[in-house]
């Protein structure tokens, strides 16, 4: 039961992590069974993956289990301030690329995880419960159910907000309630999305719609807890219409696709990636608001950055070396707090009554959208 990597989490971040640590011996440890993808219903919760992360997932054979016809590209983005006149565009076309990002579904991500893990020699799937963390000054020991325990020298917790192995290697992390749930759901849009993705800023909540296949769209409106709960309870030709006055009608009439269902937004910083014999990703080390579609994203980017750091060095060094670890955190740290502060400053702005803010916000809007330079910075900064 010795491994040169133990991954803490089956989500698509920590299964991804496993599949492109090639020539690395590695168990991947979580009681959660695949998800089984619907058939006819497309999933209610989406990702928005950046055209970088996408190529990731090509080149790791995870892309080419996806369903073709369940996944969406996305040729345009536009956003809207709280005032009719302020927005601002962005153009796959007119930045010479194909894609801004690809719109893909929880549940079918997770399957074709899953299955590049499960078909790549190197992995091993462990289906328990991890129950204790000991870390060792060689080794990290990690007790499951039934009382075996596996070794590894190095243990990556891709366990989620709620981590484990965070709390395990005594990793702080700073944490704040947004007072907002998402509501997420889908609709068939009669007039069309274009391959566009859409959103508006409401003076708090936030409502985005992106593209799926088949003219349908996917919401996710973050509202403010009891506004969300009113929503929640809204028979769904009642919700469609509301979203689609929300929506200023932008895609015609909405039909319910999917029944809606929310989860609770947070914040939330680990003061360290990475700690003796540990290392931190995904949702364990950061946690942001949806209103970017970046969380999943710096996810896999962690993937990507760790992967590189312990593939180009392996084998003959100690995936637990705490210079290869401190070189992963290096990679990571200003991309980690410079989304999080963004996001994080976007939603406080546009959440401000002060008018002040208000005229500053829109007047930030419009000159984005009027300044080449700064409007493709902040695109190609989105598609990595």
């Amino acid at each position: 039961m010795e491994y040169d990597v133990i991954i803490a989490g089956g989500g698509p971040v920590g299964l991804v992590l496993a599949r492109a640590l090639r020539g690395v011996r590695v168990a991947v440890v979580s009681k959660a069974a695949p998800p089984v993808p619907a058939t006819d219903a497309f999933d209610a919760r989406v990702y928005a993956l950046s055209p970088g992360n996408a190529a990731f997932l090509r080149e790791l054979r995870v892309w080419q289990a996806l369903p073709a016809e369940r996944i969406s590209p996305v040729h345009a983005m536009h956003v809207f301030g709280d005032r009719p006149d302020a927005g601002i565009r962005f153009d796959a076309y007119r930045a010479g690329v194909p894609e801004l990002a690809w719109t893909v579904e929880d549940a079918a991500l997770q399957a074709a995880a899953w299955a590049a893990a499960r078909a790549a020699e190197h992995v091993e799937l462990v289906a328990s419960a991890i129950e204790d963390v000991a870390v060792r000054e060689d080794r990290v020991d990690v007790r499951i159910g039934g009382g075996k325990v596996l070794q590894g020298r190095l243990l990556v917790g891709a366990d989620g907000a709620r981590s484990l192995v965070r709390d395990a290697a005594g990793i702080e992390a700073r944490e704040a309630e947004y007072g907002q749930l998402a509501v997420v759901a889908n609709f068939r849009a009669a007039g069309g999305h274009r391959n566009t993705a859409y959103q508006w800023f409401q003076g708090g909540p936030v409502l985005a719609l992106l593209p799926l296949p088949q003219d349908r769209v996917s919401m996710i409106w973050s509202l403010p807890d009891a506004q969300a709960e009113r929503v929640l309870a809204m028979d769904p030709a009642a919700l469609a219409e509301a979203v689609k006055r929300a929506s200023f009608g932008l895609l015609g009439e909405l039909s319910p696709d999917t029944a809606p269902r929310s989860y609770p937004l947070r914040r939330l910083a680990a003061r360290r990636l990475v700690a003796p014999r540990v290392a931190l990703v995904g949702d364990a080390a950061h946690v942001i608001h949806p209103l970017a579609g970046q969380g999943l994203n710096l996810g896999l980017q962690d993937a990507r950055a760790l992967a590189e750091v312990l593939v180009a060095r392996f084998p003959g060094r100690d995936p637990g070396d705490p210079a290869l670890l401190r070189r992963y955190e290096r990679a990571r740290a200003e991309p980690i707090l410079a989304m999080d502060w963004m996001v994080d400053g976007l939603y406080r702005l546009f959440g401000s009554r002060a008018a002040p803010a208000a005229s500053l916000r829109n007047l930030g809007l419009n000159l984005a959208g009027r300044v080449p330079v700064l409007k493709n910075l902040l695109m190609r900064h989105a598609m990595r």
